[in-house]
């Protein structure tokens, strides 16, 4: 996964045909609900035209209900539908929460590094090429399902990031989120000439003029935009960390929510994710920036909560993302269990300190407990009408929620939202060339290189065209931070 584009062919396109035969997929007439096989992956043929000459393949728990949400996940270079399905936890996630899966698939007959051509108009644009046929399996795999059509998703990995952009982009009535993995902006590029500058270099372009290539993408759509989630290594070679960036100025832009953050938070994993709010204080765009790493796809193996997934080629041991994906999107919604209880009222922030904020609110009658809501994520679960948060970032808005549980176990209504900012000072982030870096005392050179000092990340060469973000986490020491600070 060197190349999102055709380059270096070579030896990749025996892994892609290592990794197909490896899945051991089944064939499955579209007649019929899948019988489950021994991995439960089923390949569906006959879904339509299918214009971009791809292949689908989908999973599908035992016994999911009618109106059940639809994820289509979408592989990198050189993988294949059975490949993804293996190793980045959708599975996991599809059995616990109650959702459908669709994996499509490319092959060398297409890109000879089995890569979805994000880059070329005729394959990545509406009604057209391997777009159209995403579509076409939606369709089809809704149509199987009963799946709410309000709750459709889409996430790929690299070249399948890129073509995930473009989904939602020119499919936004299809589409009520994405989440682009170590991608690309929508419409970076439209040849395979300009595809390596998308993937290696600042476009240099203003978020009106990014988010200009969305609404471009469906003139006159007038519906709502799907939520968007942007992973990004701040040590990927391949896809220069700036896409995050780019990407968030992008969706932004056409939330017309702006850059400026609603919240920050701490994950596993060396993960910062920094959240942009729509009117309503709802996220639109989350941003994940994981630091140190390399090109892939963020797993985390373990039997946890939060944990998925298995490493492997470009699947790397951070952080579980499908897990905070599908919590972004809300695929872990419980459905309406008939919980009546009213949402507390008075919600308060009763105190802050540089790593902790305290609550308080008014008592709900018949309540057993109550959930405690951080940015939308479940951190509490107080018997009493107050509750003590520990281990946030300084100088960071956090937004709270509470929710009362009556005897049955049954969560009512949601609070209105309340912002508690920590103290303390924010992490700083500086954004300079490497020279003006070193020049600045936050970086060293050696060998014609370029180190963050602290980390010692190395930054690239020596001199003033390289630019690069570095966020200060203490006195002296400086990460890389170009997906987001």
């Amino acid at each position: 996964m060197r190349s999102l584009t055709p380059r270096g062919a070579l030896g990749r396109c025996v892994l892609a045909a290592a990794f197909a035969l490896a899945a051991g997929l089944t064939t499955l007439s579209p007649l019929a609900r899948p019988a489950a096989a021994a991995d439960g992956l089923q390949q569906v043929t006959d879904f339509g035209s299918n214009p971009g000459n791809l292949a689908m393949y989908e999973y599908a728990p035992a016994d999911l209900p009618a109106d059940a949400p639809l994820v289509v996940a979408m592989h990198g270079c050189t993988q294949s539908a059975g490949d993804y399905h293996s190793h980045s936890g959708w599975r996991k996630f599809a059995d616990a929460w109650g959702f459908a899966v669709v994996y499509p698939q490319t092959s060398a007959a297409n890109n000879s590094l089995s890569c979805f051509n994000w880059f070329d108009p005729a394959e990545d644009t509406r009604g057209r090429g391997e777009a159209a046929s995403v579509v076409q399996m939606v369709e089809h795999a809704a149509a199987r399902y009963g799946t709410d059509r309000d709750r459709v998703f889409v996430t790929g990995l690299s070249a399948g990031g890129g073509m995930t952009s473009n989904l939602l982009a020119a499919y936004p009535d299809v589409f009520a989120g994405g989440a682009v993995n170590s991608g690309l902006p929508a419409q970076c590029a439209t040849s395979v000439s300009a595809a390596s500058g998308c993937q290696y270099s600042d476009q240099r372009l203003t978020p009106e003029q990014w988010g200009d290539k969305v609404r471009g993408s469906y003139p006159g759509y007038t519906g709502p935009w799907p939520r968007v989630a942007i992973w990004q290594g701040t040590a990927d070679r391949t896809v220069a960390p700036v896409n995050g960036t780019e990407l968030r100025d992008q969706w932004t832009d056409v939330w017309g929510i702006g850059q400026t953050a609603s919240g920050t938070r701490t994950l596993p994993g060396g993960t910062t994710e920094t959240t942009y709010d729509d009117s309503t204080g709802r996220p639109a765009v989350a941003l994940f920036s994981v630091a140190g790493m390399a090109h892939g796809l963020a797993v985390s193996p373990g039997s946890g909560t939060d944990q998925c997934g298995s490493t492997g080629t470009y699947y790397l041991n951070h952080i579980c993302s499908s897990y905070y994906t599908g919590k972004f999107w809300g695929l872990d919604d419980a459905p309406d269990d008939g919980g009546t209880l009213p949402a507390p009222a008075g919600l308060t922030v009763t105190g802050t300190t540089d790593t902790g904020a305290s609550l308080s609110w008014s008592a709900v009658n018949g309540a057993a407990s109550y959930a405690v809501y951080r940015d939308g994520t479940r951190v509490g679960s107080p018997t009493g009408t107050s509750f003590s948060d520990t281990g946030l970032s300084a100088g960071t808005a956090y937004r709270y929620t509470v929710a009362a549980i009556d005897f049955s176990g049954a969560e009512g209504a949601r609070s209105g939202a309340v912002t508690a900012t920590t103290t303390g000072a924010a992490a700083k982030c500086y954004t300079a060339s490497n020279y003006h870096h070193v020049a600045a005392g936050r970086a060293h050179h050696s060998g014609g290189y370029t180190y963050a000092n602290g980390s010692d990340q190395n930054m690239g060469l020596y001199n003033v065209f390289v630019t690069h973000t570095l966020k200060e986490t203490s006195p002296g020491y400086f990460v890389l931070a170009d997906g987001g600070c």
